[in-house]
């Protein structure tokens, strides 16, 4: 059971912010979250929502209160481009990007839990022999192919004696009768 919508004036981005929230919950809460979601996105995602849920009570005769959302996606659709004039006759690129979401329901497991349960610590948790015994060693980063250098002696050799400063030739000094 399944409901879409497609070349939703939302952006993609946006919506999927939306979608997050009611992935894996039963509808009844996926409901209650949507309808208390500030965004604008939130109110297509509740029409979609909806509209799988009616699927799955007329083609199925299923009951919407038993199902959960098992997938919920957002895609991206096509671009719409336009132009906003700008200072000095520049023009701005707009872009109004659209998106095609998806939902699918499922029904619930016989004992009320939910089809998918979330993850905890212990189904992600690392085997202790799956972990390697000794810590590597870190690699040194290669160094960067520079220009040469000079060898580390010369480099001493060159702090220790300061470099005398070059001599200047004083100016002759004009006389009274000289005049340039």
């Amino acid at each position: 059971m399944r409901a879409s919508a497609q070349y939703l004036r939302v952006a993609p981005r946006k919506a999927r912010l939306v979608v997050e929230h009611i992935r894996g919950r039963p509808v009844p809460e996926a409901r209650t979250v949507l309808a208390f979601t500030p965004r604008a996105a939130a109110r297509a995602v509740e029409k979609i929502l909806a509209s799988a849920v009616a699927n799955a009570e007329a083609n199925h005769g299923l009951i919407g209160d038993d199902l959960i959302v098992s997938a919920a996606y957002v895609d991206e659709g096509p671009v719409i481009k336009r132009w906003r004039a700008r200072a000095r006759g520049r023009v701005a690129r707009i872009q109004k990007k659209t998106c095609h979401v998806t939902i699918r329901l499922a029904p619930a497991e016989a004992d009320g839990a939910a089809a998918r349960r979330p993850r905890t610590t212990e189904d992600t948790a690392v085997e202790p022999e799956a972990q390697p015994a000794e810590e590597p060693k870190a690699e040194e980063k290669p160094k960067r192919a520079g220009r040469a250098k000079k060898p580390a002696t010369a480099k001493a050799e060159a702090a220790e004696k300061p470099k005398p400063k070059p001599r200047r030739t004083p100016r002759k000094k004009k006389t009274e009768g000289e005049e340039s």
